[in-house]
């Protein structure tokens, strides 16, 4: 009896776990905040073995870069300048002339650093691919083609080098390709002009500001680094000094200076979650499934999701296995992501107050070194039904489509169903 109700016990606390909502999560690790700031979390699920006689094959694999350094100097120079301003005037208290020096420093930490890839993104990819590595075994086998793709970008070419490396010390046996090359940006990093031109509607501009103005929370973080209310009033614009203060507290966890400076202790639990809930929204409103927008942002990638298609269609019979390995940036993998529908991804909501009640959390999807990978399996070349599971940083992650196996799905449904989708939305952009 009492080892039933210890099993109970670590059951129900099991399930509060998984039921745990953001505002919790937060308070556990504040580094979630960052959302695409944020560290690349390992993986601690087991995966679900494949079907009976199934053996995977064939992986293709779309990832951003790993961590790096902030992308703008301006982020810095915003709160720099203020700060300097401040002291110059004599309207710094204590912390704030704290956190001037603090700023100071990271400023320049990344002073000829911009954007790059730092060593903690060096090591993302490592483990990633050394993962990918280990969990597949029979994808690598003598003879097997890796062909790599990175956006020109020296992060994402960086990111990739370190994959291939690593793989290349594991199984030197292995053939590589790789390229850094224009003539991939079409489906690597797209732009969509005409997609981007209807982002932001009248509706959707005040439906955010409305939002963002509810949950704004500057005024004590900002108060404390002055010693003068009516300074900050008339030299200091707090909400958006707040903005770039969460962006750097942020982006600290990705290089080796936040293992020594941290800004987060700038904000309370409830001002963590305030400005998270405001960049949730952000990110939703960009490139989410709301009907303020039109609810077709996600089809920007939608040419990455036919190359994945069509470089899939092209392996599944051949004698020979293969992986393909893709790198860019979170721009695209996020509307990848919310065109796939993984894990519910594709929500579509007018009130933005329902995001995270419905699960649309930015930190699970697009962390740095964020990835999605596809793993297909067959019996052998002559298998005419090929099935796969798609991954979510290398956890197995749901697609809205039916099937008898799950995780796993039949390739010949998930094909016929997103090529319907992409084709049938450019059918209807030709027809405008």
């Amino acid at each position: 009896m009492k080892k039933f109700v210890w099993i109970v016990w670590l059951m129900a606390l099991a399930m509060g776990v998984c039921a745990q909502s953001p505002k919790q999560e937060l308070r556990k690790n504040i580094r979630l905040s960052a959302g695409n700031l944020m560290v690349y979390p390992r993986p601690h699920h087991k995966l679900t073995p494949a079907p009976e006689g199934k053996k995977a094959f064939y992986i293709s694999h779309y990832g951003r870069h790993g961590s790096r350094h902030q992308t703008r100097l301006s982020d810095f120079e915003y709160v720099a300048n203020a700060l300097r301003k401040a002291d110059h005037d004599g309207a710094l208290t204590p912390l704030g002339l704290d956190v001037q020096e603090r700023i100071g420093l990271m400023l320049e930490d990344s002073r000829y650093h911009v954007g790059e890839l730092t060593r903690i993104g060096v090591f993302q990819h490592r483990e990633i691919v050394s993962r990918m590595y280990e969990r597949f075994p029979s994808v690598f086998e003598k003879g097997t083609v890796v062909d790599a793709r990175s956006t020109p970008s020296v992060r994402c070419i960086l990111s990739m080098n370190q994959a291939l490396l690593q793989l290349m010390k594991l199984a030197p046996h292995l053939q590589f390709v790789q390229d850094a090359s224009m003539a991939d940006i079409p489906y690597l990093a797209p732009v969509d002009r005409d997609l981007q031109s209807r982002a932001q509607t009248a509706t959707s501009k005040d439906c955010y500001q409305t939002y963002c103005k509810k949950h704004e929370c500057w005024q004590r973080v900002v108060g404390q680094l002055f010693n003068d209310t009516a300074y900050i009033n008339r030299h200091v614009n707090g909400e958006r000094l707040n903005y770039f203060l969460f962006r750097l507290a942020s982006g600290l966890q990705n290089t080796e200076l936040g293992q020594q400076v941290t800004l987060y202790d700038l904000f309370d639990d409830e001002e963590i979650y305030q400005n998270w809930l405001r960049e949730n929204a952000f990110w939703y409103m960009t490139y989410g499934s709301t009907p303020l927008n039109g609810g077709e942002q996600p089809f920007v990638a939608r040419q990455l999701l036919r190359n994945i298609i069509e470089q899939a269609d092209s392996c599944l019979h051949l004698r020979q296995h293969s992986v393909h390995l893709r790198y860019g940036h979170d721009t695209t993998l996020l509307p990848l992501v919310c065109l796939l529908g993984l894990d519910g991804y594709d929500l579509s909501v007018d009130n933005l107050e329902l995001l995270e009640k419905n699960g649309w959390v930015n930190y699970r999807i697009f962390p740095m070194a964020c990835n999605v990978q596809f793993i297909f399996y067959r019996q052998d070349a002559n298998d005419s039904d090929i099935v796969f599971k798609v991954l979510l940083n290398e956890e197995e992650a749901t697609l809205p489509l039916k099937t008898d196996i799950a995780p796993y799905y039949h390739w010949s449904d998930f094909r016929d169903y997103y090529l319907q989708r992409i084709n049938a939305y450019e059918e209807s952009q030709a027809g405008d």
